[in-house]
């Protein structure tokens, strides 16, 4: 009886042994076991203080903002008999810039889902009135 249940544990040991040393092996292959390596080294050094943090994903509130005011301030200089595709170009530039903003001040809005066009322009009105709510100074 204990000859058998010897024979059962070490039969369990070499198939817990293979089937965890196909999961390092996959890992080494696929490349897995190196990205863990790598980052656990970046935890350990950042919680030293070796390694600064990382930088933010998004632009200044008011490095934005001051972009906002610049591209206003060209959108309404452009002169009259101007090309339309200067104006629409403003026009793109400012809606993205302004749904940046939106985005970090977690203002809702449906300006990138209209098309260009009387809706388009009241939804920007409105969403630059919510950024105003919001603190953001645009003109």
């Amino acid at each position: 009886m204990t000859e058998a249940l010897l024979q059962l544990l070490a039969i369990t040991g070499m198939l817990v042994g293979s089937f965890a040393a196909m999961g390092v092996a996959f890992r080494l292959f696929s490349g897995q076991l190196q990205m863990d390596l790598r980052a656990r080294r970046t935890v350990r050094r950042r919680a030293r203080g070796l390694d600064p943090p990382p930088e933010p994903v998004h632009r200044p509130v008011e490095q934005v903002a001051a972009d906002l005011r610049r591209l206003a301030a060209q959108l309404d200089r452009v002169p009259a008999g101007s090309p339309a595709v200067r104006r629409r170009g403003f026009q793109a530039a400012y809606d993205d810039v302004l749904t940046e903003a939106a985005g970090q001040l977690a203002v809702p809005h449906g300006l990138a889902t209209l098309p260009p066009g009387p809706a388009r322009d009241v939804e920007r009105l409105r969403l630059e009135t919510a950024l105003a709510g919001a603190g953001l100074v645009l003109r």
